[in-house]
């Protein structure tokens, strides 16, 4: 990657750390398709390393607001799809896997638009667990189903599970990676000389979250879902 590349994919880095410590959501759809583009093979796990200190620090900071409950049935079922997503990187096709994903996350997202506020039960969290744990291992996105599960709760209950939920999730994500010899040296020294960019968009994101409402981060999570959506079907 050229100095000129590294620089543009920091700015990318920083930005999309804000959006996603302002939302709690979008830092892998902002930075995947650059990544894509720039270099593919840093993706996912590069992608996934950086995700990690992003989330933890999203995680500590509103760490009074995470739930539990969910968040245990949700890792529960994280557990089986990060397995499920492994088996499918390996056995469908790239192009396969993306339209599924998108397909789906795009229905689920018109359908909620039109659903009544819901509080998500045992059955619906062990799902999005699931869903959330096989996009994100295949593609490196998995944002969609935790968001949309969380769209009706306070804003800072929204970062804060998600952040814990995708934090544990992508260290299961990156073993299940690394065993399957997926990761590389090099995608981790990538991901570890953009970090000074992420802690950037991170720090902005503590006061640019102040500006944000439980109503207008609801339709910010239902397009995030369709851009997402369509983002894979493109790529597919």
């Amino acid at each position: 990657m050229t100095t000129i590349h590294f620089l543009w994919m920091g700015t990318i880095v920083a930005i999309a750390a804000c959006v996603q410590g302002t939302l709690g959501i979008g830092f892998a759809l902002v930075v995947a398709p650059v990544l894509a583009v720039l270099n593919p093979q840093l993706l996912p796990v590069s992608l996934l390393l950086l995700m990690v200190p992003l989330n933890l620090f999203t995680l500590l900071r509103e760490h009074h607001a995470f739930d539990w409950r969910g968040a245990g049935w949700i890792t529960l079922g994280r557990a089986v799809g990060t397995l499920a997503g492994a088996v499918i990187l390996i056995r469908l096709t790239p192009h396969g896997l993306n339209l599924v994903v998108g397909v789906a996350t795009i229905a689920v997202a018109i359908v909620t638009m039109a659903a009544p506020a819901f509080s998500p039960d045992r059955k619906a969290f062990v799902g999005v667990g699931l869903l959330t744990g096989i996009s994100e291992t295949a593609t490196g996105i998995g944002g969609p189903p935790l968001a949309l599960a969380y769209q009706h709760h306070r804003p800072e209950v929204l970062r804060s599970t998600v952040a814990g939920c995708f934090l544990l999730g992508e260290l299961l994500s990156i073993g299940v990676l690394a065993i399957l010899g997926r990761a590389t040296s090099q995608q981790a020294l990538s991901a570890a000389l953009l970090l000074p960019f992420l802690a950037i968009g991170g720090l902005v994101s503590s006061f640019a979250r102040r500006w944000v409402n439980a109503r207008t981060l609801r339709a910010i999570v239902i397009l995030f879902a369709v851009i997402s959506g369509a983002f894979l079907i493109a790529r597919g």
